[in-house]
């Protein structure tokens, strides 16, 4: 039987990453599903449980993570993890659909390594480090603090970059979906 195939998008905060994967999902022959991540961060308004994000307290993350029911998980910030439960994975590829994640780096590696040639790994980076802290200020949904926190952290992101498959800077963000659609619609095709 035949298997969908992963597609998966990393980032730093602030890049565009979510706004490209949203455009993505729009094109129907590409036959994607987003990967809805897990984490034991609070809910914020607009969101909701089983669309934005699987909401568990830190207790239920950490039974999940002991009952191997995650492919991949990560302590993205001290006390936030995020990860991916396996079996909403394994659901939307043995239905034939290919899966779209949005996820940290260490993450990527994680699902590369299980799947091998079946998973394509896509980071995207900003023009510049200048160019991501004003669009994070931009946002208008962090503080000072959370912003210098993601800019660290998307130094360390940076420097995995030359280890996905494929590296594209979204500088103008019409041109990045275009070039990633042509990058996913060769993937698909390959065996």
């Amino acid at each position: 039987m035949a298997k969908g195939k992963l597609i998966v998008f990393s980032a730093p905060s602030g890049t565009g990453k979510t706004t490209i994967v949203r455009k993505l999902m729009e094109v129907e022959r590409l036959k994607l599903k987003f990967s809805v991540s897990a984490t034991n961060r609070p809910i914020r308004a607009n969101e909701l449980h089983g669309r934005d994000y699987f909401y568990f307290t830190t207790e239920e993350f950490n039974a999940k993570v002991a009952a191997d029911e995650f492919l991949e998980w990560e302590e993205v910030y001290p006390g936030r993890f995020y990860g991916t439960l396996k079996s909403e994975v394994e659901n939307c590829i043995n239905q034939e659909f290919n899966m779209a994640f949005d996820i940290d780096v260490a993450g990527g590696f994680d699902i590369k390594k299980q799947y091998g040639k079946q998973a394509l790994l896509i980071f995207i980076k900003p023009p510049s480090v200048e160019e991501l802290a004003k669009r994070l200020r931009n946002r208008g949904t962090d503080s000072d603090t959370d912003i210098e926190t993601r800019l660290a952290k998307a130094e360390r992101e940076l420097s995995f970059a030359d280890r996905y498959d494929v590296v594209v800077v979204n500088d103008a963000l019409d041109v990045a979906v275009a070039e990633i659609q042509t990058i996913i619609d060769k993937f698909l095709t390959q065996e």
